[in-house]
């Protein structure tokens, strides 16, 4: 019955993996329930010896009534049995559970439609994994949908799976294959108990061999596992969204496009270790404009996601102008700016990074615009290594034209004002009062942003855990007030829907940093969130309130129409907000310097990009630092050996006669029949004798000379010496060491010997002599006697834990 709950246990290691993909650990509880229902119904059918395609469908069943149970019980009958409508709920959960995992970025909430996706996923996997190991006997293809289940949080997130986690879902593998060898080991025939006297050698047939050489290996494959990883320089991600989180309906002929979630990769690239370029491009003035590549529309309470783009034939780029920006009202103040773009070939999404709002756009292929937020995209083609220009226009967005916006039109105020209903009133009354003094829409959108970058007390720092849903909003609003662009963002765009401003949240990049003639260089420490506020009669303009300069998002930049004005400064601080321009040959901010913030907190999207020969230093910095450590690891043997044969040699250098007496057991040179019992040597650790013959002995491992199982030490050096024709002076050392041996061991005394230690290296010299070049070198670099040191040990351990395996409970007699 062992294989079966080893099977359900290995599923549940690899399960735990998932854990950074969650928020709370109520998904952890429902798996564990789908996997106990089939574990328990594997082990039924194995003691009922049912055929295995019998018990997969007898598991498929038990899933079907737990999951009807856990989140379809008011529908079940008797809340268990499945009824037509407890199929239709199950069913609709399951499609609801589909389209949440797609939308939400990790960590998901475990609402019962997600609990539900997951738990039948990881019970059909665990369905799987016993029909292979168990049913089929093939534990190790076992290992494909546990590959397959393992897969899924290394693909989705950002961060590195943590190493006890990849332990934890080794070690239920490797667990799975020992079950499996122990179980075919068993079938050969009944295990004869035997009790040994101790000192006894195991026999040969004994199969807790076999399971300690499979424990050997499993253990080995994963420090292996770990270790390797962590010396070898990672692999940067892809410079953008590549862990994105579904595909949408897409539009157009019939193609799909790949919808990913903005949030998913942002703090991944913000603290990447380099700074890597993602585009380049000039315009006309030579001024930095942000370049949008998502605009996110919706707020359900968990996260901003936005709606799927939608392009017809008509809405290409190549068949003219781009639909009218939404709510601008053209004057003869407007202007428009050509920006020439070159994208790098690392950047691989579906989405053109423009400058808002884009009125023309001429790029290489099938792109289209989506009319209600001017996104440009393809469902054929991508950005890498792509070339293109974009006219945008510029709104004369003045003070006086933004106090006079009308109210927004029905559409818009349906779309962009819609708030969920669980948002917390905290967030609502905080917004009202930072605003009170303010009348218009545009003067409160002036006075939050400056709020946020100026006397609300915010720090920037992207050490801190992401998110934007109600309970982290209202954290960041009124507890914590660090974050990073996300959590600004996300917040000043949730405020603004409060006060009755249409708002979304924006995903692209700043201006990026200049490279002189007109040129500006856009990098991965550049991407950035920031809100758009809608204006009657301009349309959409972006607000910054993530602080920027060195002690924030370093490219960031306010527009100037979103400072307050100098002549009405804010009653509720004598500050003035953040500057508005940046000076281009020098990338930094202009005008009034910012409140000093709390440097500690600095992370590196405020870094300026780094030139090209420092990224080059850096990665031949990693890749020197790698070698390094692995060549001291592989090292570690050569300098347990060299250790433990200058302490031999202090020993051996006193004189015999000063033999201390009785102290520690030593480890006997090499095994044989005709060695001493340990008994012997217990008490003669600190002995020069004892310490000369097992340096003797490693020595002779180390060089490939074996010595026979009945040899006395006196035979042994006189064998050595015939065979390999030593000189007279190392075959007299020989002697000498074999000859205080054998009366260490059976003489009354040892007598009085000079000390062994010139002995020692002559015999070593002469060992050496007769091996090969290479034997020579493995002896120094990777010992073999050390190695077998090392073996031992391990072997210990691991028979430790057999002990452990093997306890039993007795009944104790009075």
């Amino acid at each position: 019955m062992r294989l079966p709950i080893t099977a359900a246990l290995a599923t549940m290691a690899v399960a735990t993996t998932l854990h950074q993909l969650f928020s709370g650990g109520a998904w952890l509880w429902t798996t564990l329930g789908a996997i106990v229902v089939i574990g328990a119904m594997g082990v039924i059918a194995s003691r009922l010896a049912v055929p295995g395609w019998l018990s997969a469908l007898a598991q498929l069943a038990g899933l079907w009534i737990y999951l009807t149970a856990a989140f379809a019980g008011d529908e079940a009958w008797a809340m268990v049995v499945p009824t037509s409508d407890s199929v239709a709920a199950l069913v609709s959960l399951v499609e609801d559970g589909f389209q949440d995992i797609q939308r939400y970025a990790p960590p998901v909430p475990a609402n019962p439609s997600i609990m539900l996706f997951t738990a039948l996923g990881i019970g059909l996997i665990a369905i799987a994994v016993d029909l292979l190991a168990v049913r089929l006997r093939r534990a190790a293809l076992a290992g494909l949908p546990l590959l397959a289940l393992f897969v899924v949080p290394a693909e989705i997130v950002t961060d590195q799976i943590p190493w006890p986690s990849f332990i934890v879902a080794a070690l239920g593998f490797t667990a799975l294959l020992l079950a499996d060898g122990r179980e075919r080991i068993g079938h050969w025939g009944r295990a004869v108990l035997v009790r040994r006297m101790r000192g006894t050698s195991r026999p040969e047939g004994d199969s807790g061999q076999l399971r300690l050489s499979g424990k050997r290996i499993g253990v080995a494959a994963i420090g292996l596992a770990v270790l390797v990883p962590a010396l070898v320089p990672t692999l940067e991600p892809n410079p953008l969204f590549t862990f994105g989180v579904g595909a949408g309906d897409g539009r157009g002929e019939g193609n799909t496009i790949s919808i990913p979630n903005p949030i998913v990769g942002l703090k991944g690239q913000l603290t990447l270790p380099d700074n890597a370029p993602v585009l380049t491009y000039t315009n006309d003035d030579g001024v930095p404009r942000y370049l949008r590549l998502y605009a996110l529309d919706t707020f359900n309470s968990d996260v901003w996601t936005m709606s799927n783009p939608s392009g017809t034939p008509e809405n290409r780029v190549e068949n003219g102008p781009l639909p009218a920006p939404p709510g601008l009202t053209s004057t003869p103040q407007d202007r428009q700016i050509k920006t020439d773009i070159q994208i790098s070939e690392d950047l691989d999404v579906e989405f053109l990074p423009l400058p808002y709002p884009p009125l023309r756009v001429t790029a290489e292929g099938d792109w289209r615009a989506d009319r209600t937020s001017l996104m440009v995209f393809s469902t054929r083609d991508s950005t890498r290594g792509l070339r293109y220009q974009v006219i945008s226009g510029e709104p004369r967005a003045t003070a006086d034209r933004l106090k006079g916006s009308g109210e927004p039109v029905p559409e818009v105020a349906a779309r962009y004002l819609s708030l969920p209903q669980g948002l917390p009133p905290q967030v609502r009354e905080e917004a009202e009062r930072v605003t009170r003094n303010r009348k218009t829409p545009y003067e409160k959108a002036v006075r939050l942003q400056e709020w946020f970058t100026d006397d609300g007390d915010f720090t920037y720092s992207v050490n801190t855990k992401s998110g934007h849903s109600n309970s982290a909003l209202l954290d960041f609003l009124i507890s914590s007030r660090v974050g990073y662009c996300e959590q600004f963002a996300a917040a000043m765009a949730v405020m603004a829907r409060t006060l009755g401003i249409p708002a979304r949240v924006a995903v692209g990049y700043t201006g990026g940093t200049p490279l002189g003639g007109g040129r500006w260089q856009v990098g991965t420490h550049d991407m950035h969130a920031w809100p758009e506020l809608y204006f009657e009669g301009v349309g959409w303009l972006p607000f910054e309130p993530t602080p920027s300069g060195t002690q924030g998002q370093g490219t960031a930049r306010a527009p100037e129409y979103s400072l307050p004005p100098p002549d009405e400064p804010d009653p509720a601080t004598s500050s003035p907000g953040p500057t508005g321009g940046e000076d281009e040959e020098t990338g930094t901010t202009s005008g009034t310097p910012e409140r000093p913030r709390n440097p500690a907190l600095l992370d590196r999207e405020g870094t300026i990009t780094p030139a090209a020969p420092e990224e080059s230093t850096s990665v031949a910095g990693r890749i020197g630092t790698g070698a390094l450590m692995l060549l001291l690891i592989v090292l570690i043997p050569a300098a347990l050996r060299v250790f433990m044969r200058r302490r031999r040699l202090r020993v051996v250098a006193r004189p015999v006669a000063d033999d201390p007496g009785p102290g520690p057991s030593p480890e006997p040179g090499f095994g044989g029949a005709a060695d001493p019992p340990v008994g012997v040597w217990a008490g003669r650790r600190a002995s020069p004798v004892s310490a000369a013959w097992a340096e003797f002995g490693d020595a002779l491992y180390d060089y490939g000379l074996s010595r026979a199982a009945s040899e006395t030490p006196r035979a042994l050096s006189r064998r050595l010496a015939a065979e390999h024709g030593f000189d007279p002076l190392a075959t007299a050392a020989i002697e000498r060491i074999a000859t205080a041996t054998e009366r260490m061991l059976f003489a009354r005394s040892p007598g009085d010997q000079r000390p062994m230690g010139e002995d020692l290296r002559r015999v070593r010299r002469a060992l050496a002599a007769t091996a090969s070049r290479g034997r020579r070198i493995r002896a120094v670099l990777l010992p073999p006697s050390t190695l077998r040191r090392l073996r031992q040990v391990g072997g210990r351990l691991l028979d430790g834990f057999d002990r452990l395996e093997n306890l039993r409970m007795r009944k104790t007699t009075g």
